[in-house]
């Protein structure tokens, strides 16, 4: 990503006529401190925030959340049915998830064949391709043996 510091986010914020506020930074700055794999709602976002002693509603939140998906320095993920997550959109294309519909428990997995069959039928169609998300919805293990035993 071309401007994960601080400088480099104010710059490209003030080019696209949107003001570098301290909430933007630190939005960003706790993305840029999660670990790979570690996903965000905008509550969890939000109560962060707070316990960090920022003053900021839940709505400015959300509305920094998608000028930063639309900005492409955080991936929207609809995880969860109805629950949607972000995460810092590292350039990483074999990037995909599997969630359990029962407890919403989340794994991350890499397989390149997913991204190269997106990327044969992108450009068969005339398409560039930004981003390649496969999410899978099943039930995990735990779920799995908590239905068998009842």
């Amino acid at each position: 990503m071309p401007f994960l510091s601080d400088s480099a986010l104010k710059d490209e914020l003030n080019a696209r006529g949107y003001r570098a506020t301290p909430q933007r930074q630190k939005v960003l700055s706790i993305f840029m401190e999660l670990t790979q794999g570690e996903h965000l709602s905008a509550e969890d976002l939000h109560n962060l925030l707070e316990e960090d002693g920022e003053r900021i509603s839940l709505s400015t939140v959300y509305r920094t959340l998608h000028l930063m998906v639309y900005m492409g320095l955080l991936r929207e993920l609809e995880l969860a049915e109805g629950h949607k997550h972000y995460e810092l959109n590292r350039p990483l294309k074999d990037h995909h998830h599997i969630v359990c519909v029962h407890c919403n428990k989340t794994v991350e997995f890499a397989e390149r064949s997913v991204a190269k069959i997106g990327e044969k039928t992108a450009s068969s169609a005339g398409y560039h391709v930004l981003d390649c998300q496969l999410t899978l919805y099943g039930i995990c293990a735990n779920c799995t043996a908590q239905q068998q035993a009842r």
